[in-house]
């Protein structure tokens, strides 16, 4: 089995692409038990006209040589997703299509969706409820909790939804999920909350509610709703052995998609909280070796010099609260940090030497120590990488879900219409090897840029613990 996006193929994560519009809408509402129909479908007709398609295109689709076996040769999958390299005789391909579903929050236009659903889109068109179409400004994108947030003058107000209390909604409570599986725009199932605070392996800072409301390819970016109308989660992704829903379906919490969103609307970019901890997981025989009942909490094993929690956290602290919330695994506490407003005074409770305490924290701006990666003087301006990098460090892997046995750099920004931005590099990638050179170090990717002959360069990243193969023109 596989977790599925509900609109494109990325492994181990299988997001699917975009199915051919139809044209045509889908209403099916089901009762839900200690629910009228009525009820129902006055919540529906509501809800509905806020929710709206997501047409997003590119103008060309990776190239596949012609007659070329990629199950065959070493570098198949490089090929397979990114093209051949000069010499191959390769197929003209044509403009590449998606879709996916999205929710006006805001009636001046502002509207959600997934960041996988306009990733790498050249341009992106939101159909509303009454078929008008409009082309779309992305605001900003998070590809860590995998939520864009875009924009549209449609010429007057716009219904708009509002969002819920994830925290608040209860495991069996009745849901709402409506969308755009296959292109049938306003389709409506039902379902319940089948579990809360599930982590499917997106990231630190995404926390998902799972339902049982059926969720297919076309949905992802469309909104769950609870019984009051309320946006409780962003459809997002689907586990299943065939590809259509089997019954389980995964929406990013509101309580995580309503800050992420404020902050992309405020700048178009996310800032995240940073306490400056290396942190793990506190099993049994840890904690029966530091003397503790339970192995609940996060385990600091390394404080950060110059970091917030310098002075204030010990290496062998285990923090079980943050703000009055439990902290109950190393999983918790980089979503809690990461929300958290930069500036506030957190309070933590930990466990130090067996006894609980409280220590007080203003929380940082995230931020690794860069490296400058500008070329020399004399380069040409096309040489550049056009990327921004860190040290891959213990605090780095942690936040980007990479294991000890990765080594490199990892990518903090990069600039737009770069040769690193068209190569399909994302903030987060941890760039392993330029050509044949190891890149462990700013200064070792620095080195090797500089002495790499080919151009496109292959590259090596990983991302999020998957290998692949890029094409970087870097000269």
């Amino acid at each position: 089995m596989s977790f599925r996006k509900s609109n494109r193929l990325m492994p181990p994560l299988t997001r699917w692409t975009g199915a051919p519009a139809l044209g045509a809408a889908l209403l099916t509402a089901t009762a839900l038990p200690g629910h009228a129909d009525e009820a129902l479908a006055d919540l529906v007709e509501e809800v509905a006209p806020s929710v709206v398609t997501i047409i997003a295109k590119q103008d060309k689709a990776p190239a596949t040589p012609r007659g070329f076996d990629p199950e065959r040769h070493p570098f198949g999958e490089f090929f397979r997703r990114f093209g051949a390299p000069e010499g191959f005789d390769l197929p003209q391909q044509g403009p590449r299509q998606g879709l996916g579903s999205g929710f006006i929050l805001d009636e001046a236009g502002y509207i959600v969706t997934n960041h996988h659903v306009v990733d790498g889109a050249n341009t992106v068109t939101v159909r509303l409820n009454d078929d008008r179409s409009f082309e779309a400004e992305v605001i900003g994108t998070d590809p860590l909790t995998d939520i864009a947030l875009l924009r549209i003058d449609a010429g007057n107000t716009l219904p708009a939804v509002e969002f819920g209390d994830s925290d608040a909604i209860r495991v069996g409570e009745d849901v709402v999920a409506v969308g755009n599986p296959f292109g049938l725009s306003s389709t409506v199932t039902t379902g319940i909350v089948s579990a809360k605070g599930r982590n499917i392996s997106e990231g630190p800072y995404a926390e998902f509610l799972q339902t049982d409301a059926a969720i297919n390819k076309g949905n992802s970016g469309g909104p769950l709703f609870n019984m009051e109308g309320e946006v409780v989660g962003v459809n997002s992704a689907i586990y299943s052995p065939t590809g259509g829903s089997v019954g389980l379906g995964f929406a990013v919490t509101s309580n995580i998609v309503e800050t992420i969103v404020a902050d992309l609307r405020d700048d178009g970019q996310v800032d995240r909280g940073w306490l400056g901890v290396s942190i793990q997981n506190l099993n049994p025989d840890i904690a029966a070796a530091m003397g503790l009942d339970m192995a609940n909490g996060a385990l600091v094993s390394d404080v950060v010099a110059d970091s917030p929690a310098d002075g204030a956290l010990k290496s062998g602290d285990v923090i079980v609260a943050f703000d009055g919330k439990e902290v109950t695994s190393s999983a918790d506490l980089p979503r809690l940090v990461g929300t958290t407003k930069i500036g506030t005074e957190s309070t933590l409770k930990v466990l130090r030497n067996g006894q609980e305490q409280e220590v007080t924290v203003t929380i940082g701006a995230h931020q690794l120590a860069s490296a400058d990666l500008d070329q020399p003087a004399d380069a040409a301006p096309a040489t550049a990488l056009g990327v921004t990098v860190a040290p891959l460090t213990e605090t780095a892997r942690a936040e980007i879900g990479v294991g000890d046995e990765v080594t490199g750099v990892v990518v903090m920004s990069l600039e737009p219409d770069s040769p690193a931005a068209k190569a399909g590099l994302k903030r987060g990638d941890v760039i392993v090897k330029l050509g044949a050179q190891e890149t462990d170090s700013p200064k070792a990717l620095k080195a090797a840029l500089e002495s790499e002959k080919t151009d496109p360069a292959l590259m090596l990243i990983n991302r999020g613990g998957s290998q692949i193969f890029v094409a970087v023109e870097i000269a």
